[in-house]
Order: structure tokens, then C-alpha cells, then sequence
């Protein structure tokens, strides 16, 4: 009978090849967790709205929620909120808002031709795709006991590192675009011109919008400090406002008396009676204005 004796493995060959393997995975693996960092950094600040009041906060929410999405998850919300198809629609998904409240929704998006969409759609879906086998079954696919088998490894880590490469180039000019464009909005949020639309409802062409109005919250407030069984004395909340916010004044807004704002915000309504005593103009919150 014959016997073949099998050549010996080399146990430094081996543990080298090994040593690599695991080097180019560990590579593969960091080079994915930066693609899914700055895609998750771009879809944060990608979208987000708020009232004046929740805006400071509507970042940090925004982050909390993009943070433990999956990058299946991620890249799907990239191709479907951040870059479209050509000729799609704006998404109109602003909430009803109190008319006394400013509320501000921001975006940006970048359009492709469906053939780009398409190809950018299939593009990344191989790269998931490739996540997950390297995450959860590469030493399945590969015969990591042998020489060869490692090799064979290398050669695919290398490929894949390629790929992963690839991808992140190409993302990282999208999120520098978007930071031009997120600097160039946090500027114009802290414009005199914004502030003066928030503070006081007076636009950069001059209109005032009444319900969020300066000199209209100050005399809500008058109404709510100095009422009389839900009426107030115009002269009365006049002094008070004039006491406790000296800068809303019936000539910031175009008018010459605070008649004037009474009636031009059409917020109020305004009555002529004696009230225990005391006669003269009194005015009330509209019952629509409150919602």
C-alpha cells in the first residue's frame, strides 16, 4: 500500500496571513464607519423645522434620531430626502401652526436624472450590501485556515476597501456643499432682518404680520396683567406696555396711536363703555385670534 505524506503547514505563513487578513478588515470596517458618520452628520442637518422657540432645539433632536439608523436605512433617506430625481415635487409638510407663532421649516436637496438616481440607487445598495457581508459573514465566504483561503481574503478586503473608498469621495463633496449652504442659513437666522420678523413681525419689504407682532404679544400681554372681567382699559395698557416694553410703540409699526394698532392688527376687539366708572375705550382678545 502507498502512503503520501502531506506537506506541513506552516504555521508562521499561517499566522501572517491571518494577521493581514484581519488588518485589511479592520481597515474596510473604519473606512465604513466614516462613510456612515458623514452621512449620518449630512442627513442631521439636512431637514429640520421648529418654532422660534423649539428651532435651538430641533438640531439636537434631529441628530438623536438619525443616530441609530441603520446604514440600509441611511442611504435609503439619502437617495429619497437629500438627492432626488429631477422634476420631483418640494415636500409640503409644514405643520398648522398657531398664527401667533412663527414657524420655520429648512431643507436642502440636490436633483439627479432618473438615470443617475437609478444608477446612484444601485450603487448603493451594493455598498450595504457589502457592509453586511463584511460585518456579519466574511470568515463565512472564505476558507481562512489556509494559505491560499487567506490570500483569496486579502484580495477582497483590498477590493472592498476600494469601493468603500470610492463611496466616501464621492459623499464627502455633497456634505461640504451642505455645510456652505447650513453656514449660509445660520447667518440669515441671525440677521437683523430675521430678528425683526420674529421679534416683531416687520418683514424686510416693510408688511407687518399682525398676529406675531412685537406691540400684539405685548398688549396680549397688557390684557392678561390688567383685564377687568375680560376687558382692558386702552390707556391703561397703553402705560403698561409703554412700562414694561418701551421699544413696541404704535410708530414702529406705521401707526399714530394706539387706536391705531387696535385696529390695523385686527387682533382685538375694542368697545366704548364705562366700567365702574371709568369710561373710555376698552378692548378684548378676538375669540379667532386664539387657536
Amino acid at each position: 500500500m502507498l502512503r503520501f505524506a502531506m506537506p506541513a503547514l506552516d504555521q508562521d505563513d499561517i499566522a501572517g496571513a491571518h494577521q493581514e487578513v484581519q488588518r485589511l478588515l479592520g481597515r474596510c470596517i473604519l473606512r465604513l464607519q466614516q462613510y456612515e458618520q458623514l452621512l449620518k452628520a449630512m442627513l442631521a442637518v439636512s431637514s429640520f423645522s421648529g418654532t422660534a422657540e423649539t428651532l435651538p432645539f430641533a438640531l439636537d433632536n434631529r441628530r438623536a434620531e438619525i443616530s441609530g439608523k441603520t446604514m440600509g436605512t441611511l442611504v435609503g433617506r439619502l437617495t429619497t430626502e437629500y438627492v432626488t430625481k429631477e422634476g420631483g415635487e418640494f415636500p409640503d409638510d409644514v405643520p398648522v401652526s398657531r398664527p401667533d407663532s412663527c414657524f420655520f421649516a429648512f431643507r436642502m436637496q440636490t436633483s439627479l436624472s432618473d438615470e443617475a438616481h437609478a444608477a446612484l440607487q444601485a450603487d448603493l445598495r451594493e455598498l450595504v450590501e457589502m457592509r453586511n457581508a463584511l460585518v456579519h459573514s466574511f470568515i463565512q465566504q472564505h476558507d481562512l485556515q489556509t494559505v491560499d483561503g487567506c490570500l483569496q481574503a486579502q484580495d477582497a478586503l483590498s477590493s472592498s476597501y476600494t469601493k468603500i473608498d470610492h463611496h466616501l469621495q464621492q459623499l464627502r463633496p455633497l456634505a461640504e456643499d451642505m455645510d456652505r449652504t447650513r453656514a449660509a442659513f445660520a447667518e440669515w437666522m441671525q440677521s437683523p432682518e430675521l430678528q425683526e420678523l420674529v421679534g416683531n413681525g416687520i418683514a424686510p419689504d416693510g408688511q407687518i404680520h399682525w398676529p406675531i407682532a412685537g406691540i400684539v404679544s405685548a398688549l396680549r400681554q397688557a390684557c392678561r396683567e390688567r383685564s377687568i372681567d375680560g376687558w382692558v382699559n386702552l390707556d391703561t395698557a397703553a402705560r403698561w406696555v409703554s412700562e414694561h416694553h418701551p421699544e413696541q410703540t404704535p410708530k414702529k409699526y406705521g401707526c399714530a396711536r394706539w387706536r391705531h394698532v387696535i385696529h390695523e392688527s385686527g387682533q382685538f376687539e375694542m368697545r366704548h363703555f364705562t366700567h365702574d366708572g371709568q369710561f373710555g375705550a376698552w378692548f378684548r382678545e378676538r375669540v379667532s385670534s386664539k387657536s
